[in-house]
């Protein structure tokens, strides 16, 4: 979305990722927009999208591209859809996809690397988060615990939660701003393939992603300072990483 950057530019997003948009000169929640109410059948959305959108010269939506009735209720306004998922057959990584969508419509960035500009001061900390959105992703919480353990005579030790993550004690935060600029002073941040992830090497902190049934090649993190540990050989998905290789890979960022 950076990509497209214009003279001027909105980004509506789901509520939740709002904070994160720091590039744009307004950004607005999908839902207070009334966008969602668009081409549901039963519904009447407000006169006023339909006012809002007709002021822009170009728009590029991921949202609705999937549903042929919103795209038809859109029809005759100057808009290009895109696919929120790369194909199940893709080979290329999903940074890469997203931007040759900004490419196609006018974009000349090159680097597909997502970066977040934190202002945050670097302590001595290391971030645990071991969580995803889907349990198939998750590293063994025991074996977090083993690693927590042996992290700990090395640096204090901080686990991250989202709200609805059950974990004690853990450092939770509603706000992905805010998160984001928290892990982006922590030394160090160890955790699966998930959004928190993705974030943490954005900030530029030195990340370490344990990665399971999903490919790296194409879902993995980038960034400055990340290493991403993954199953090998034939059996991969059936041959959970070590401990030992986790290690390596942490030690190989202090």
């Amino acid at each position: 979305m950076e990509a497209l950057r214009a003279s001027y530019t909105e980004v509506w997003v789901a509520e939740a990722n709002a904070p994160l948009i720091r590039f744009a000169d307004r950004v607005r929640s999908i839902g207070s927009t009334g966008l969602n109410l668009v081409g549901i059948e039963g519904l009447e959305p407000p006169r006023i999208i339909f006012e809002e959108l007709a002021k822009f010269d170009s728009i590029v939506s991921w949202y609705g591209a999937n549903r042929p009735e919103f795209r038809a209720a859109l029809a005759g306004f100057p808009i290009y859809f895109f696919p929120a998922l790369p194909p199940a057959d893709c080979r290329t990584h999903a940074c890469d996809f997203f931007l040759e969508h900004a490419r196609q419509v006018g974009a000349s960035v090159e680097a597909a690397v997502p970066r977040l500009e934190c202002r945050a001061e670097r302590r001595h900390f290391a971030v645990i988060h071991p969580f995803s959105g889907n349990p198939a992703k998750n590293w063994p919480l025991a074996e977090f615990r083993r690693l927590a353990g042996w992290l700990s005579e090395r640096m204090p030790v901080v686990w991250c939660a989202g709200p609805e993550e059950p974990l004690e004690k853990a450092v939770r935060f509603d706000n992905l701003w805010d998160l984001a600029c928290w892990l982006a002073s922590s030394r160090l941040y160890i955790g699966n393939d998930s959004g928190i992830t993705h974030l943490a090497a954005a900030t530029g902190t030195s990340v370490v992603a344990i990665f399971g049934p999903t490919d790296p090649a194409l879902w993995g993190p980038r960034g400055r300072n990340v290493r991403i540990v993954a199953p090998e050989g034939p059996f991969r998905l059936s041959s959970p990483v070590s401990l030992h290789r986790v290690q390596q890979a942490v030690e190989s960022m202090l």
